[in-house]
């Protein structure tokens, strides 16, 4: 599994804490930011989530410092469902009930290690499909013609 991911400079650090584990177990492609210094996220966030979109990389993991910022640029990719989750209950839901395939997560406000946790419940739950499926398709259909 290939997984893109991505930081401003307020999730640079937990963006290399998180690359660290999760090279261990798939290819990752690093979108940035390579510093802590000031970056914007719109630019980093977009690219890594173009790359999932154009299945270049099965899912992505974008971090920024609340995430809400992240997660409305990364929404803005057709094809992409961005999920902010704070907790592993929402990483869960986001994946089977939403088939999420960018995580956002809010780098000034969890620790590493409890991100960890997010990422990898999140990589290991399966979308249930049924009823969510027919959301997940209005969503489709709403982002091909405009329509619901």
């Amino acid at each position: 599994m290939k997984i893109a991911l991505a930081s401003d400079h307020a999730g640079y650090s937990l963006k290399e804490y998180l690359k660290s584990y999760l090279e261990k177990k798939f290819k990752v492609i690093d979108f940035g930011t390579s510093a802590n210094t000031k970056a914007d996220y719109p630019v980093i966030t977009i690219t890594a989530a173009q790359s999932v979109a154009a299945q270049e990389c099965d899912m992505g993991i974008i971090i920024c410092g609340t995430g809400i910022g992240s997660s409305i640029a990364a929404n803005k990719v057709k094809g992409i469902r961005a999920a902010l989750c704070h907790s592993t209950d929402f990483a869960v839901l986001s994946k089977k009930h939403n088939n999420a395939n960018v995580l956002v997560l809010p780098g000034r406000f969890i620790a590493g290690c409890y991100a960890q946790e997010i990422v990898q419940v999140w990589l290991e739950t399966q979308f249930e499909g049924g009823r969510h499926e027919n959301r997940i398709n209005q969503i489709k259909e709403y982002e091909n013609r405009g329509l619901i």
